[in-house]
């Protein structure tokens, strides 16, 4: 017997009048501790003798007010004391709350190593993501100076590194390349002069009356989807919508990255060759840029060629001893400072610009630039592109966050895990940065170097403040394709994801398609498209899923009360003139047919057996006498019914979460065909859903009450006594008896 089976076994009808679960009135739930000899007790001479039942009644509800509900929750909600101020402030503002409780000793040496290794990596990564962004070096150093300090005041993962991340910096570069060119900008660096640019288009300045070239207009387009892209994302925590994040599965989240790497990699190989090409935007813009590439491989370059094969040399192996003897290193070696630096000074010092035309970084300037309100006018053309962005890159952070608590034993608030990411977005697009999220590479980089607290981001935001402030004129000579290379070699970790695919297909098929149709989408039409594709074929597949869903009769095991798949399992029992089926999907308009049809085939098929009744008839109605006048003998014509085997089918219901309008119907129809051939169709295992839909729809009178059973051993008890008394009264007054 299951354990459950044993819970209702001990029930008395004060417990059950109590329990937690509320049954509509004037549905009977037998009571399990009728066992199986209960039933064999019924003999002919009380076939009448009612079965032991509870009523389950629902508990009355007081008729409240909607006017006084409304200011009920309004005054609870508005009303202000200190202390739920207090909790207010601390519950937006966790560091007031970890930080007083700050074990120094315990935690400071891992804090500082982990933000002072953190901050190194995100100096190179920063600056060569911001060409991702398609904006200047400096922008991406702010960024992550910003995204640091604000996470560090607001967010509650003690773990996750908030900063830059490649999805959404190649994201944010096609919106502004896409802005770039409707505003007119061609694809130099220089700034057009204000009214015409080189293409003969006009330029209309909407920000201010001083000139405004294209590294000002694209990071003005950058802060304004990062402005936008932060509201939507506190308005989600605001309106607790979060629960838009359960659409993107872990494989569609990964083939998403996948795709969008092999997007990435398309648009740093221009910087590998050293060639000078339009960024490709738009649908199919993958394809279109490696067309470009290959039509103008002719004129790489070859000092940046060079520099990419010996930076890809030294970044890979390095890379991979990293990750093999991560255990035994205390802090992973900061390779990509090591090749930058090299890299800087040998272009410095071998003059590659001026000897060989090869792109450099530029002038990095030092300090901060005053804080600038983003572009209202920019709002109606980036608000759509803002929506992917937000929702990637909260469901990102509050994934990592939750999955690096779980590890170590804390918890985090999701929804202040979607104000901190919102923030860290609205805030600093003040301050021309562009959008941030968690990033796995570096979170794992903090937590594998020792970090125990948020403290670390601050430390990180020193170490970025050090280089904003000081050492960032330093990288002027640095070559692009130097960061090309690192930004590629970040990629090993999505890229790695094929070799998972052998394991996923054998664990989960359609999860696997899933992936494949997300990282195709998202490579070949366009990183929005690719998500939008993806959420919509993951939520397909769902349905599908549930359209054409498991079914199969049941037997009992032997010695219990558990029934399992007659297909699927050996020596079960099953009862002669007893069918038990179980559907295993919601039963609604999708797969109704599906329903019948599955029932059908695998008992009897009601329908056939009508038609087969009703040739036979007009068979004997030919083989009747008829008088010498050609008058038919007014005699009733008695039809004989062939005699059917089966008399009872048991419906398991524990598998069907709801029903809707269009389910209930079809029980009700599936009932009458059944019934009209002598069948009678019991339903066992209803949750308390399916419960409510079944009264409201009016599936049972009252006198058929009985059809409805808690446990599919006690229904099918109940068909064994019920065949027994063939034609004559049974519990509760429900009538089997057939013509």
């Amino acid at each position: 017997m299951s354990s459950e089976s044993k819970e209702q076994h001990d029930l008395s009808p004060r417990d059950s009048a109590e329990g937690n679960d509320s049954y509509p009135s004037g549905i009977h739930l037998e009571l399990q501790r009728e066992s199986s000899t209960d039933f064999k007790q019924f003999e002919t001479n009380d076939q009448c003798r009612p079965y032991h039942r509870i009523l389950i009644e629902r508990q009355e509800r007081s008729d409240t007010n909607f006017k006084e509900f409304v200011i009920k929750k309004l005054q609870k909600n508005c009303q202000c004391s200190p202390a739920k101020a207090k909790n207010m402030i601390l519950g937006f503002l966790p560091v007031l709350q970890w930080l007083p409780k700050y074990d120094l000793k315990k935690n400071i040496l891992g804090d500082v190593m982990s933000g002072l290794i953190v901050g190194i990596l995100l100096v190179p990564q920063s600056i060569a993501y911001s060409l991702l962004a398609g904006q200047e070096p400096v922008y991406g150093l702010y960024t992550s100076f910003f995204a640091s300090i604000i996470y560090f005041l607001l967010g509650t993962s003690r773990h996750i590194s908030v900063g830059i991340f490649g999805v959404l910096c190649l994201m944010i570069g096609e919106t502004v390349d896409r802005e770039l060119q409707k505003a007119g900008y061609d694809n130099a660096h220089s700034a057009p002069s204000l009214g015409m640019v080189s293409n003969g288009s006009t330029l209309l300045n909407h920000t201010s009356d001083r000139i405004c070239d294209k590294s000002c207009y694209a990071i003005m387009v950058g802060s304004t989807v990062t402005f936008i892209a932060g509201v939507y994302q506190v308005a989600m925590g605001f309106f607790q919508v979060g629960f838009v994040s359960v659409y993107l599965s872990d494989a569609l989240l990964s083939g998403f990255v996948t795709g969008a790497s092999f997007t990435i990699l398309t648009s740093q190989a221009k910087y590998l060759l050293g060639l000078n090409l339009p960024r490709s935007n738009g649908v199919g813009s993958f394809i279109t840029t490696w067309i470009h590439v290959f039509r103008n491989i002719h004129k790489t370059n070859l000092c940046d060629l060079i520099t990419s094969l010996l930076c890809l040399l030294v970044l890979l192996p390095t890379k991979e001893l990293n990750e093999h003897f991560k255990s035994k290193l205390k802090a992973p070696i900061p390779v990509e400072l090591v090749v930058v630096v090299a890299a800087t000074l040998a272009s410095h010092f071998g003059k590659l610009h001026e000897n060989y035309n090869s792109s450099i970084a530029g002038h990095i300037p030092t300090g901060f630039m005053p804080p600038k309100v983003p572009e209202w006018n920019l709002i109606p053309s980036v608000a759509v592109d803002a929506i992917a962005i937000s929702i990637i890159g909260f469901a990102i952070t509050v994934s990592l966050s939750e999955m690096f608590a779980k590890k170590h034993g804390y918890t985090v608030k999701a929804n202040q895990e979607m104000y901190a990411i919102g923030f860290c977005n609205i805030i600093p697009s003040f301050f021309h940065c562009f959008t941030t999220s968690a990033a796995l590479a570096k979170t794992l980089v903090k937590e594998s170097t020792g970090c125990h607290t948020q403290l670390s981001g601050v430390v990180t935001a020193l170490v970025l403040l050090l280089v904003l402030l000081v050492i960032a004129p330093l990288f002027y000579s640095l070559q692009k394709s130097v960061l090309g290379v690192i930004t590629i070699v970040n990629l090993r970790g999505a890229l790695r994801k094929f070799r998972d695919l052998p394991k996923m297909w054998s664990i989960s098929r359609m999860d696997t398609v899933i992936w494949f149709v997300t990282m195709l989408s998202s490579a070949l039409l366009s990183t929005e498209i690719g998500l939008l594709v993806g959420v919509c074929f993951s939520m397909f597949c769902v349905i599908l899923r549930t359209q054409k869903p498991k079914s199969s009769l049941l037997g009992l095991v032997k010695e219990s009360e558990v029934f399992e798949s007659v297909s699927a399992y050996k020596n079960l029992q099953t009862k002669p003139g007893i069918k038990i089926f179980r559907f295993v999907a919601p039963l609604y308009y999708i797969n109704k047919e599906c329903f019948k049809s599955a029932l059908y085939k695998q008992t009897v098929n009601p329908i056939l057996i009508k038609v087969a009744w009703k040739k036979a008839a007009k068979r004997k109605i030919k083989e009747k006498a008829v008088t010498p006048g050609g008058i038919q003998d007014e005699m009733s014509v008695q039809l004989s019914h062939d005699h059917l085997e089966l008399h009872t089918i048991v419906i398991d219901c524990s598998a069907i979460q709801f029903l809707d309008t269009a389910g209930i119907h079809t029980l009700k129809e599936v009932r009458r065909d059944y019934e009209a051939i002598g069948i009678q169709v019991l339903l066992a295992q209803c949750n308390p859903s399916v419960r409510d839909s079944l009264t409201n729809g009016e599936y049972c009178k009252k006198e058929e009450e009985n059809l409805l059973f808690y446990s599919v051993y006690e229904a099918m008890a109940f068909a064994e006594v019920s065949k027994n008394q063939k034609g004559i009264c049974v519990p509760n007054g429900l009538s089997l008896s057939s013509d």
